[in-house]
């Protein structure tokens, strides 16, 4: 009977964690530069992609339409809003991916498709990967 953790602290736990995470979040937010922000909307869809992954897996409905929903949002209202459409081929090229991690996204939600949130994973992981590599280059800092 005492062998477990008690549900009540475990609850409690939670909406804390949860409020020191959204504390900083908003805190990276307002200290940011643009090449940050978009940094964090690359880290924060593959969380929510991951997320999606695990619900999928445990067969979380729920959880998994909200992750889904909130990657869904950070492609269509932060990746995509925010490219300037006169970039040239290369924002063409990003409008259209984006469009594609959408409707792909939108298909892993409707059928439980693991396979699709991996396959947006590996879509998205390099682009992250290349925009923290050029961040010395365009705000003179590390990544």
């Amino acid at each position: 009977m005492y062998a477990s953790a008690s549900p009540f602290r475990n609850a409690s736990q939670r909406p804390a964690a949860g409020m020191y995470s959204q504390i900083g979040v908003e805190t990276g937010v307002t200290s940011a530069d643009p090449h940050k922000l978009i940094a964090m909307l690359f880290d924060g869809l593959l969380e929510s992609i991951s997320q999606a992954r695990g619900a999928v897996r445990e067969n979380r409905i729920e959880a998994k339409g909200i992750a889904i929903g909130r990657a869904v949002r950070i492609v269509d209202e932060g990746l995509k809003g925010g490219l300037n459409m006169k970039g040239g081929a290369l924002a063409d090229d990003l409008a259209s991916l984006y469009n594609y991690l959408v409707v792909r996204l939108t298909e892993a939600n409707v059928r439980n498709d693991d396979a699709a949130l991996e396959e947006c994973s590996r879509l998205v992981q390099p682009l992250r990967d290349a925009w923290m590599e050029i961040r010395g280059k365009v705000v003179g800092t590390p990544a």
